[in-house]
């Protein structure tokens, strides 16, 4: 089977920017500054669509999360949820384990029966490690075998430099993340679970006519905001998570090990407004639309679209998008049957030579062997190919 390789000029969504590449000026594209210095242990800057890296600094090191912890403890029961394993409206009998866990707090009281989405509320807004104790115990039984449903997660997610002990963030040996891996965990919160998600950017909940506000100053300062997490202990400093939403573009902003709560609202703010400012994200395809068609021999039909498994998204600086190359590769010859799951050529995107995107190709439809005559006849053509 050989492969054939040829500029795109033919997609549909870069076609225009291949065509005006002749006529643009590099020069007089506007520079992108340094990222903002980070007063900080650890940060990293990620677009949420394409997952590109914006900024970084010891993004992998391991390092103790603190609050930040309760993402994963949020992920796992809404997965457990999602699974049906649980409602929102069951109750939770508070045991004397999570009425005692310190630090920040929902104030559920021992013996009492709490509904599952009140302590999420109670976990998300307050912070609550109470909260967090006790939907544990009701998911799993006990916190260490939740810690050990949390760590299955995070590897699925492909966390790894992460380790949980336990569902609050307290310190504890053998307890640590990382920048990186938060980001990543952050990201599967917002595009798995949006119907909580919107949870971030509450900016109070009162529980047992106490009043609490979230501990996420962004969500005052900053309205593109809407989450995500805080974090802090004398180990682990002051930490952040935020997400922020401008336009089409999302970013998320992890900070690990701040000196103070303004610290870290402010080093957050700098990241944000250098992201937006002076990049922008894409969307080139959605998943399984057309990107090109093919030649198919010996099928019910003779021309194949393809396109992709998932949507390609590209975050490049600005007043780059024109300068785009895409160059895309196929088998040939494509011979029926064919399914969607078979990959049959690549279609990569560089920028001033830097490698944006290479994905496989797909077949969008399954294509049986067509009649005898027609798979004679090909076989015939086919000599000539």
């Amino acid at each position: 089977m050989r492969l054939i390789t040829a500029l795109c000029l033919a997609l549909p969504l870069l076609l225009a920017p291949l065509h005006a590449s002749a006529q643009a000026e590099p020069a007089m594209l506007p520079p992108v500054p340094a990222a903002p210095a980070v007063a900080a242990r650890a940060h990293i800057l990620v677009d949420f669509n394409s997952g590109a890296v914006l900024a970084e600094n010891a993004a992998d090191e391991r390092m103790d999360p603190a609050s930040i912890t309760k993402l994963m403890t949020a992920y796992a029961v809404f997965s457990e949820l999602r699974k049906g394993e649980m409602a929102l409206d069951d109750m939770v009998t508070v045991s004397e384990r999570a009425w005692r866990t310190g630090g920040s707090r929902m104030f559920i009281e021992v013996g009492t029966r709490v509904r599952i989405d009140q302590l999420i509320r109670g976990m998300i807004i307050q912070s609550g490690n109470d909260a967090s104790v006790a939907l544990a115990e009701h998911t799993a039984g006990t916190e260490a075998a939740f810690a050990q449903l949390m760590n299955e997660y995070a590897r699925r997610l492909g966390m790894r430099n992460t380790n949980f002990r336990n569902a609050t963030g307290l310190p504890a040996e053998d307890h640590y993340s990382s920048a990186r891996d938060i980001a990543l965990l952050a990201a599967a919160i917002i595009r798995e679970f949006p119907e909580f998600y919107s949870l971030y950017s509450e900016r109070e909940y009162t529980y047992n006519e106490i009043t609490q506000r979230n501990r996420n100053k962004m969500l005052w300062r900053d309205p593109s905001v809407d989450g995500i997490k805080t974090g802090m202990t004398d180990a682990a400093g002051y930490c952040l998570v935020s997400s922020a939403e401008r336009g089409d573009m999302r970013l998320i902003s992890v900070l690990l090990g701040t000196s103070s709560d303004k610290a870290r609202a402010d080093a957050t703010q700098a990241l944000l407004n250098w992201g937006f400012r002076f990049f922008e994200s894409h969307r080139v395809y959605a998943a399984g639309e057309p990107v090109t068609t093919a030649r198919l021999w010996k099928g019910e039909v003779e021309e194949l679209p393809l396109g992709l498994q998932q949507a390609l998204w590209v975050t490049l600086p600005r007043g780059r998008y024109e300068l785009i190359e895409a160059t895309m590769e196929l088998q040939t010859p494509l011979v029926a049957p064919v399914a969607p799951d078979d990959a049959v050529g690549r279609l990569r995107l560089t920028l001033e030579g830097e490698s944006l995107a290479d994905l496989q190709l797909y077949p969008l439809a399954h294509v049986a062997e067509g009649g005898l005559l027609r798979r004679a006849l090909h076989s015939v053509q086919l000599w000539f190919e």
